[in-house]
């Protein structure tokens, strides 16, 4: 259901665009528990893509439901909605929970906190930890090699 929603979406495979059936699709996948549905909805919602714009039901109930099954994301783009919001405190929190999975720009949103006074260095310290700890357990040396052939060749 999840990918025929995207093939809907976008026009893919000779199917018309069909952003509503979109919609529904998606809205079936997250039921079921499709990881990227809920965050596909809050998407169109969102941005307002052929639908009506509804930031609260992107962000209530797609970008939330899709931060709490885990997707590193849709946790970094709650805390931009609430950061925007003027809820300081509640982007914050949602900054270091993405940023100890491993979201660079979580980290740097909350070293920009921290520069302007609404973060304390203990709250830069712990993100920064838990984004290390994240990082080093994706890290290999065939991946450290790649990335050094990668960018002498400039490819």
């Amino acid at each position: 259901m999840f990918h025929l929603g995207a093939k809907h979406e976008n026009a893919r495979y000779g199917l018309e665009k069909d952003v509503m059936r979109a919609i529904k699709l998606y809205e079936r996948a997250a039921v079921l528990g499709v990881k990227g549905a809920n965050y596909n909805l809050a998407y169109l919602y969102a941005k307002g893509i052929d639908v009506e714009k509804d930031m609260a039901k992107a962000v209530r109930h797609y970008y939330e439901a899709e931060a709490m099954s885990g997707d590193v994301s849709a946790r970094y783009n709650l805390g931009c909605v609430e950061k925007d919001a003027g809820n300081h405190d509640l982007a914050l929190q949602h900054w270091m929970i993405s940023a100890t999975m491993g979201h660079d720009d979580s980290l740097t949103a909350v070293k920009t906190f921290l520069m302007a006074g609404l973060a304390t260095k203990a709250d830069y310290a712990a993100a920064l930890r838990g984004f290390q700890k994240a990082t080093d357990g994706m890290s290999s040396s065939n991946r450290d090699e790649a990335k050094a052939l990668w960018e002498r060749d400039g490819s």
